[in-house]
Parts: C-alpha cells; structure tokens; sequence
C-alpha cells in the first residue's frame, strides 16, 4: 500500500510559477516531478486565486499573532484563577 506524499507550500508555488512561465507543457512538468497533471493544474488555480494575498498589508498576519498571543495570556489567567480558588478553599 502506497503512502501519500505531503508537499510543501513552497514547493507547490515553485511548480505553480513555472506552469505559469510556460516554458514546457503542464504535461511535461508534471512528468519532471512525477505529479498528475490534474494536481499540477489545481496548484496553479491554487496559486492564481491567492495571488492577490502577497499585495495584502501585513496586518492580518499582525492580528492573527495577536489574537493567539491573547488566548495564550487568557489560558493562562484562567488557570492561575482556578489555582487561587483551589488554595482559598484549602486554607478555609
């Protein structure tokens, strides 16, 4: 039984950029890194519909980091609540 390949995204733009410069055929391309056609074509859909991404301003990726760094500080709050109601209840 064959294992699936996992593919990094850096190496899914890199063979989506060069379908993109059209130098050899999507056939040919997916020959040279042994994919199916189809999925080489679907990185390439892939590609093309998040392209408008890397024009973005960086404050998604701002918020995104922030908002994870508040839940980290609010897990922690919460267990440090839990911890005093536990020693107050010890000490009564």
């Amino acid at each position: 039984m064959k294992t699936r390949r996992k593919f990094t995204p850096e190496f899914k733009a890199k063979v989506a950029l060069e379908v993109l410069k059209e130098r050899e055929s999507v056939n040919e391309i997916a020959r040279k890194y042994e994919l199916h056609p189809q999925q080489v074509g679907k990185w390439k859909k892939e590609f093309l519909g998040n392209a408008s991404a890397a024009f973005e301003s960086g404050t998604s990726t701002k918020k995104d980091k922030k908002s994870i760094e508040e839940d980290k500080l609010y897990e922690i709050i919460g267990q440090q609540k839990v911890e005093i109601d536990f020693l107050k209840k010890a000490l009564s």
